[in-house]
């Protein structure tokens, strides 16, 4: 893959690089290859605004466009190769942090008016050529006989050098002379073309007013005309052409000859059409795109009374791993084999499919029954699905999650039937995939209060509707508070004190689970400071300096303010960093390369603990706890209710005691979470953890019930 430069600067000059290079092979220009870059350069700056811009500029793309005109860029090859370039290179150097999937649907319609403002501009340079030559020709045939020599001279110089196509013929249509243009466009020889009358190059193409304006200049009753027409070549292929037929008259002004001026239009037509096809179809699978889709829906939905619609929206189930395990090319096949079933399903009128992005895929029925008809859609494309697809010598199973929407037009927007059927396609995949469920507006509302959640986050964080809990930490042998770990809350004006489960993830989806994080964690060092200030810093025992364990969640893991931010904090509030514990989830170093681990292991060398949660889900490489930056193992709940069976089962505490063995060795202590029972926290004792949190303690709580906890301490 290549390397695409930092800055955008240095990757706007990398594209205005890779746009001259392939561009001037076909220009006709002086310019050396680096000042024709730079004559570029302003233009790939113009193309890059366009792309990133709110909203699109139509008319900005057409006149960069024309601006190729302008430098030299005539031949259609330029125009095709200029297109390739934008196509392939503009969203990934110009595009990066943007939505690519709405990028280079900007990019598809910034080629498609490129090249309409290309079209114009050489149509406009080419009537300016045809005026000139039209003039010639008339002043060749009108000069004086003794500059008659120099004016043929001079007419032959244009006649013969013009880049467009020239043909002289009489007034009955019989062709008289042609240049060397025009012989190459029709493929013929300058023989085979004279003689001829244009009246046989009829094509079924035609504009209805095409023979009557010429019925009409050969009359002499108009002088020129123009327009578009197609002829037929020699071999069967079909020559598209902008077409400007102009009268000659005699000196008396009498009508004497007429002057056709072709210009090839016919690869700039295929491209039109092709980038036409590409602005509604799928480039991988053919399929219809979501644009498309979009049109075809909305037509669906204001088909007026009595006319329904039935919607499958298909999303596959484990596509990812595909991809992860046997490449990107092996699931984009996988994605074609898919598509041609889907598109054996959809084939009764009213019926279609379209791919949406990635592995989601839609399946349209309307009609007055689409009750019944989406129901059996929904069924065939199961059916298709089940047969295994065959990829570089696997056979892989492919399953597919389905949510079903159907009802009748004019109820709803198309924007709200995807959601809707985006939301029961999520539905099916969680209990299980490989089934369809049907809409279900109850489901529906919960998840678009989940959504309201998501959208109250940033105001709730401003107006301070956040507050924090406590839960003390407790030492195992001497039963004192060593400290106590933040737990946020969120209370919330409609639905009341909502816990972590209900925002966090929400909040690491949106990215706002960073600002939110920094805030928990200045709001817990303050309060560290508070306990320390209260209780002071002993030297051991129930007197130990208290200490706050605050998580963070992969999102502020990777966030390059991480350490500034803690260190900030910890100056501000003049807190010692042995006062902070800072918990990661076990989970999110799975794998943690030196980039990760770098911000942790800083923060850990500036005396700041760091603790790995919920250790033991599943997921643990014991070998791999030597490299990462941890003093403390907290292990997960589940273990401490593996403990409420009497007996406690022998395997489980030998494994409890391993671990806590293990972490020993390596100078790490060990935390228990969810313990709930004195026998519980007794039998963690003997297995030698260090501390524990639970209920049988203290549940979560403003600081001050941490207060009562640590005088109970110092006076029992």
């Amino acid at each position: 893959m290549t390397a695409v430069p930092d800055g955008p600067e240095d990757r706007l000059r990398r594209f205005a690089t890779i746009w001259s290079r392939a561009v001037f092979p076909v220009t006709t220009t002086a310019a050396t290859r680096p000042e024709f870059e730079a004559e570029l350069l302003p233009l790939a700056r113009r193309l890059s605004e366009v792309l990133r811009a709110r909203a699109f500029d139509a008319e900005e793309a057409k006149a960069l466009g024309a601006a190729l005109v302008d430098a030299h860029c005539t031949d259609p090859e330029a125009l095709s190769r200029t297109l390739d370039c934008v196509d392939a290179y503009l969203v990934l150097y110009c595009g990066q942090d943007g939505d690519q999937e709405a990028l280079r649907a900007r990019s598809a319609r910034m080629q498609h008016a490129m090249a309409a403002g290309f079209a114009a501009a050489l149509r406009a340079r080419t009537l300016a050529e045809q005026e000139a030559i039209a003039q010639a020709a008339l002043r060749a045939q009108g000069v004086v006989a003794e500059a008659l020599h120099a004016s043929e001279a001079r007419f032959r110089a244009v006649f013969e050098g013009a880049a467009i196509g020239i043909g002289i013929a009489g007034l009955d249509g019989t062709v008289l002379q042609v240049n060397q243009a025009l012989t190459r466009m029709f493929g013929l020889t300058d023989q085979a073309l004279r003689g001829r009358n244009v009246l046989e190059w009829t094509h079924p193409d035609d504009a209805p007013q095409t023979w009557r304006l010429y019925e009409e200049l050969v009359r002499g009753e108009r002088e020129h005309y123009h327009l578009e027409k197609a002829f037929y070549r020699p071999d069967g292929t079909v020559l598209w052409t902008n077409l400007t037929v102009s009268l000659l008259r005699d000196a008396d002004g009498s009508p004497q000859y007429q002057l056709a001026l072709m210009e090839d239009t016919t690869e700039r037509r295929l491209l039109n059409l092709r980038l036409r096809y590409e602005a509604t179809h799928d480039a991988l699978t053919g399929l219809p795109n979501r644009s498309f889709f979009f049109e075809r829906l909305e037509k669906a939905l204001n088909a007026g009374e009595g006319r329904r619609f039935g919607l499958c929206y298909l999303d596959l189930d484990g596509f990812k791993t595909v991809n992860d395990s046997l490449g990107h090319a092996a699931g984009d096949r996988l994605l074609v084999e898919v598509a041609d079933r889907l598109q054996s399903c959809a084939t009764a009128p009213g019926e279609m499919v379209a791919r949406l992005g990635g592995d989601e895929f839609v399946a349209l029925t309307t009609g007055p029954d689409t009750g019944h008809e989406v129901d059996e859609l929904a069924g065939r494309i199961m059916n298709a699905l089940l047969a295994p697809i065959s990829i570089d010598g696997r056979e892989l199973t492919v399953r597919g999650s389905i949510g079903v929407v159907e009802g009748p037009a004019g109820e709803r927007s198309a924007a709200e039937v995807l959601r809707s059927a985006d939301i029961t396609m999520y539905r099916a995949k969680s209990a299980g995939g490989n089934r369809y469920e049907l809409a279900d507006p109850e489901a529906d509302a919960r998840v678009i209060t989940r959504h309201g959640l998501t959208t109250a986050l940033p105001a709730a964080l401003e107006r301070g509707e956040f507050f924090i809990e406590y839960q003390p930490l407790v030492h195992l042998g001497d039963g004192g508070v060593r400290g106590a770990e933040a737990l946020v809350r969120w209370l919330h004006p409609q639905h009341g004190v909502l816990g972590p489960d209900r925002f966090i993830p929400l909040a690491e989806h949106t990215g706002l689970i960073v600002p939110l994080g920094r805030w928990v964690l200045e709001q817990s060092v303050r309060q560290a400071r508070a306990w320390r200030e209260r209780y002071g810093d002993g030297d051991g025992g129930a007197a130990d300096p208290l200490r706050i364990n605050v998580n963070l969640s992969p999102c502020q893991l990777t966030h390059p303010g991480l350490v500034q931010d803690t260190v900030e904090i910890l100056e501000r509030t003049g807190v010692a960093p042995d006062a902070l514990c800072l918990e990661v989830t076990e989970s999110a170093l799975i794998g943690a390369d030196d980039g990760l681990l770098k911000p942790l292991r800083q923060l850990a060398e500036m005396g700041v603990d760091i603790a790995l949660d919920d250790f033991g889900t599943g997921y643990s490489n014991l070998a791999n706890l030597r490299r990462l930056p941890v003093s403390v193992l907290k292990l997960d709940r589940s273990f401490t209710q593996s403990m409420q069976r009497f007996p406690a089962d022998p395997v489980d505490l030998k494994i409890v005691e391993g671990i806590v063995s293990l972490a020993h060795s390596l100078d790490l202590s060990v935390t228990v979470e969810g313990v709930e029972t004195g026998a519980q926290a007794d039998q963690l004792r003997v297995l030698g953890c260090d501390t524990a949190q639970g209920w049988y303690y203290a549940r979560p709580g403003p600081p001050e019930h941490l207060h009562d906890l640590a005088l109970a301490d110092a006076t029992g």
